[in-house]
């Protein structure tokens, strides 16, 4: 079960699946893959759709906001921006170990003129950090801005 679920689950507490279904208008077998996290058929991860949330924040007098966060999304200059797959995040992570390769060979600019080697561990951290943050909001915002809607499923739309 993934954090989502396990939440949702306790919140829903002695309440039936039916009851909240009825209080979101989603369907009892919905509510059940999400606090699962993934659907019965395919086995793939669900990630519920924004409004999906704001459905369940409301029936379980939750915050939005902290469902919207430990669903994955976040928001950037007022936009929803999709939470990352694992597949998004392992081409993240190779596409990060090229760039950091690049800054060590001098081949990309450095950092005041030095590599990374020369940066005390701080400063090397928090350049990694910056680097790697700044890789997934752009691939974020890819997502949002060039994924089809007839190929976007409910974490997307």
């Amino acid at each position: 079960m993934s954090e989502l679920g396990d939440l949702l689950k306790k919140l829903r507490g002695n309440k039936s699946l039916r009851e909240i279904a009825e209080l979101t208008e989603l369907s009892h077998t919905y509510i059940s893959d999400i606090e699962k996290g993934f659907r019965r058929g395919s086995k793939k991860p669900l990630h519920p759709s924004p409004d999906t949330l704001r459905r369940l924040a409301n029936a379980y007098n939750y915050p939005y906001e902290k469902l919207m966060k430990i669903a994955g999304y976040i928001e950037f200059n007022g936009e929803i921006l999709p939470p990352l797959t694992e597949k998004d995040e392992r081409d993240l992570e190779k596409d990060l170990e090229r760039v950091l390769s690049g800054v060590d060979s001098g081949s990309y600019a450095n950092y005041g003129g030095l590599t990374l080697d020369d940066l005390d561990d701080e400063d090397r951290e928090l350049l990694l950090a910056s680097i790697e943050n700044s890789m997934k909001l752009a691939k974020r915002l890819a997502k949002k801005k060039f994924t089809p809607k007839k190929y976007k499923d409910d974490n997307e739309q």
